[in-house]
This record gives C-alpha cells, sequence and structure tokens, in this order.
C-alpha cells in the first residue's frame, strides 16, 4: 500500500518537538502502525536525555517518524557517524551495543538527499575529561533512584576492597564480608562470592563518589555475557531519607512500562 502522511502526535514525545509536524509510514525501520511506532522509539528516550549528541533527535526522528515527503529520505552516514561517536561509548558503558538497525554503512553517503549533520558540527574525539563518568551520575529524588532500581538486574549493599584500571574499564573489587543483596537478580552464588563490577569505559572519567572507599556502597548492575556491569553507585548514607525509602519501598514502585534502555526518567530534570 503507499505511504501514508500523518501528524505527529503529541504522544511521541521523541518526535513531537523535531521541528516538523508530519511524518509518513511505514517509517524507515519498517514500523508499519504508529503504535509499534510509539512503542518502540519510547526505548530511546532516555538517550535523548543524556544529549550525549546535538543531532540524536535529527537522527532518530528521520528513521521512526521521517518527514512527509513523496519519496523516503534516510539520514547521511555522516549523521549516523557524528551521533554514534557521542553516543555509543554512553550506551557501552551501560551495556548495550549500538544497534544493527543503526548500523552507519547502511546509509547514503553525503550527498544532497539526505540528511546531513545539523546543530553538531562537534570533533568525534572523546569528551572532556572533566565530565563525571555515566554511572556515577547522581539521582537526588526516591523516584529517580526507584527507576534506576528498576532498570538494573541487581541491587547490593556492599564495601568495596580495591578499584583496579584494566583496558579503559575500572574494576569494583568487593570486600568479602558485610554485602547485602538488596535485589539479587540473576546473581549466582559464585557471582556474590567475589563481588566483581565492571564500570565500561569509566577509566578516565571522574566518579566522586569512589574518591574514598571507606564505608558501604549502594551498587545497581546489569549482569551482560556473564559480567557484572555497574550502572549506577552511591555512597550509603543512613541520614538521606530518601535512599531510605528507595531501598525500602523498591518492590513496590510501578516501574516504567516500556524497557529503559538507559537509566534516568525519560525527561532531563
Amino acid at each position: 500500500k503507499p505511504p501514508q502522511c500523518l501528524d505527529i502526535p503529541a504522544d511521541l514525545p521523541l518526535c513531537h518537538t523535531v521541528g516538523y509536524k508530519r511524518m509518513r509510514l511505514p517509517n524507515l525501520l519498517e514500523h508499519e502502525s504508529l503504535a509499534e511506532v510509539k512503542q518502540q522509539a519510547s526505548s530511546w528516550l532516555p538517550l535523548l536525555a543524556k544529549r550525549c549528541h546535538s543531532d540524536t533527535q535529527v537522527f532518530l526522528c528521520s528513521l521512526f517518524a521521517p518527514v512527509c515527503l513523496d519519496r523516503p529520505i534516510y539520514p547521511c552516514r555522516s549523521l549516523c557517524e557524528a551521533v554514534r561517536a557521542g553516543c555509543a561509548p554512553l550506551m557501552e558503558a551501560y551495556g548495550f551495543p549500538w544497534p544493527e538497525m543503526l548500523h552507519c554503512h547502511k546509509f547514503p553517503l553525503d550527498n544532497d538527499l539526505c540528511i546531513a549533520v545539523q546543530f553538531g558540527h562537534l570533533p568525534a574525539t572523546a569528551p572532556p575529561v572533566t565530565k563525571i563518568c555515566a554511572q556515577c551520575e547522581m539521582e537526588h529524588s526516591a523516584d529517580g533512584l526507584m527507576e534506576q532500581m528498576c532498570s538494573s538486574d541487581f541491587v547490593v549493599k556492599m564495601r568495596i576492597k580495591e578499584i583496579k584500571i584494566e583496558n579503559g574499564d575500572r574494576k569494583l573489587i568487593g570486600a568479602q564480608k558485610k554485602k547485602k543483596l538488596l535485589k539479587p537478580g540473576p546473581l549466582k552464588r559464585k557471582d556474590t562470592k567475589r563481588l566483581v563490577l565492571h564500570m565500561k569505559n569509566g577509566a578516565g572519567c571522574p566518579c566522586p563518589q569512589l574518591d574514598g572507599l571507606s564505608g558501604s556502597f549502594l551498587v545497581m548492575g546489569r549482569k551482560v555475557d556473564g559480567q557484572l556491569l555497574l550502572m549506577a553507585v552511591y555512597r550509603w548514607d543512613k541520614k538521606n531519607k530518601e535512599m531510605k525509602f528507595a531501598v525500602k519501598f523498591m518492590f513496590s514502585y510501578p516501574c516504567s512500562l516500556y524497557y529503559p534502555f538507559f537509566y534516568g526518567a525519560a525527561e532531563p530534570h
């Protein structure tokens, strides 16, 4: 059937503010219905909130909600590569590879008939070292903490014996004693006996809460290919009411319906 054009609805927040009003269906990811577009697009909202590249929205929406013209216009390969350079390291830190559907070789080389880089002629170099490691950005509200717990496979209160640097990652090595599994998830006995958490791409960025290793830590993570990836880390603070509340009511919190790609609520706050 011929493609149809429709208004980008307000409940497609990934693309509602992209700068044009009408989109075509099926889109360039072969989604046939608006319901499918909304469902698939929602898991990318947290990436948008992380602001890893100024053209993330333009790039994603060129595929999810392509502009309504008589023929499809794909993103240029250079746009894909620019967004990938900014965002793939962040995704990898959370254990998500750059997905197959966004492989840049699929997109046309730059010519007049593709969507080029709009806002960010950003150099595709590593961000300055002053930027805090993604895993060390902290949520300060109980809701934010519980969202993080939702998107983690496991949550543990533990002491950290030492930190090692290996292949650009930091490795947090747990002390044998005094660990409490608040949400064991997929952790097996051998995982917990000697807890080793990998902080992907974490060797070169600051993480203030790990500057000293005394006391206990609240850590959250995912198990990916047998490795335990650190997703978030906090100093355990008995006086922190938000933290106490989040830990106590973690299992009664209504986790987001969509599977969050990353943490953080969908909206930047």
